[in-house]
């Protein structure tokens, strides 16, 4: 299949991720979804009972990924995303056993693209096996900007990206040619003493805004103090420390082979739905 790169929305301005990764490095990085990530990844391949000689990992920032697989492939590439999305990613056609992503498809404006050129890039029955940020994460600072910024000034603006929810990543999976799709959340809450305190770790974690649509005026300090206030109201313990949310979307498909399990052709089954609904039901019968 062959996506219209340009019939692809831009909703990031990808040019401003390695500046704002630069100012995370120089603020000191805030990595602790990283290392969970990079540690569920070596567990979850662990469980894979498949042989990987050649791998790639694309897009992940820091080196946590490639440290917790270290040692185990023949080869092992790190690729970075491309900040112009018309250019294509370096990869051969079916060179690679598995590609690995962490935390770098929820910034990509053409994921169908990027996980298309993937799956040419794996052998036959090769894998890939992401994590991105996904689903409700930061629902909790979205509401409280989005409140804050109604009663002051009349009216939102982009703040929060919008995210991949399950089923669009699932159906992403199966639209670029990806079999044996599966995709599972990790819901993550962390706990601040204010909303500010989790606007640091974001501006550590080099995940500040860079929609396009993003507003360019700094923000009012009466809207950010009553963000706070919103935020402590609507989302905070007992104890007084708000939360907040990050879902971490795992996701992995394998590319085509003939060893695979293949569902059955329609009409192939042996027993109709509507006989085992009877026999269920039979209150007299044998089977339960």
């Amino acid at each position: 299949m062959v996506y219209d790169r340009a019939a692809a929305p831009r909703l990031f301005d990808r040019a401003l991720l390695p500046v704002r990764f630069a100012r995370a490095q120089r603020l000191g990085l805030a990595t602790f979804l990283l290392d969970r990530v990079a540690e569920d990844m070596a567990e979850r391949l662990k469980a894979v009972l498949r042989e990987f000689k050649c791998a790639a990992e694309i897009g992940a920032p820091g080196t946590q990924i490639a440290s917790a697989l270290a040692g185990s492939f023949d080869q092992y590439a790190r690729i970075d995303l491309p900040e112009r999305e018309s250019e294509p990613l370096p990869l051969q056609p079916h060179s690679l056993d598995l590609v690995v992503s962490a935390l770098a498809f929820q910034f990509v404006n053409d994921l169908p693209g990027v996980l298309a050129q993937i799956r040419r890039a794996l052998r036959p029955d090769g894998l890939l096996m992401a994590a991105m940020i996904g689903g409700d994460t930061l629902t909790e600072l979205r509401q409280s900007f989005a409140a804050a910024e109604a009663e002051l000034e009349g009216g939102v603006s982009p703040r929060v990206a919008p995210f991949a929810d399950l089923r669009d990543v699932g159906s992403l999976l199966q639209r670029a040619g990806l079999a044996l799709p599966v995709t599972d959340v990790d819901r993550i809450v962390v706990r601040y003493d204010s909303a500010f305190k989790l606007m640091g770790d974001l501006r550590r974690m080099g995940a500040t805004n860079i929609l396009v649509e993003r507003r360019r005026a700094l923000t009012r300090r009466a809207t950010m103090l009553r963000m706070a206030e919103i935020y402590q109201e609507r989302f905070a313990d007992p104890d007084g420390r708000i939360r907040a949310t990050f879902d971490i979307i795992w996701l992995s498909g394998w590319a085509p082979h003939d060893s695979q399990p293949k569902p059955l052709k329609p009409g192939s089954a042996k027993a109709s739905l509507e006989e085992a609904v009877k026999r269920r039901s039979d209150p007299h019968g044998e089977e339960r």
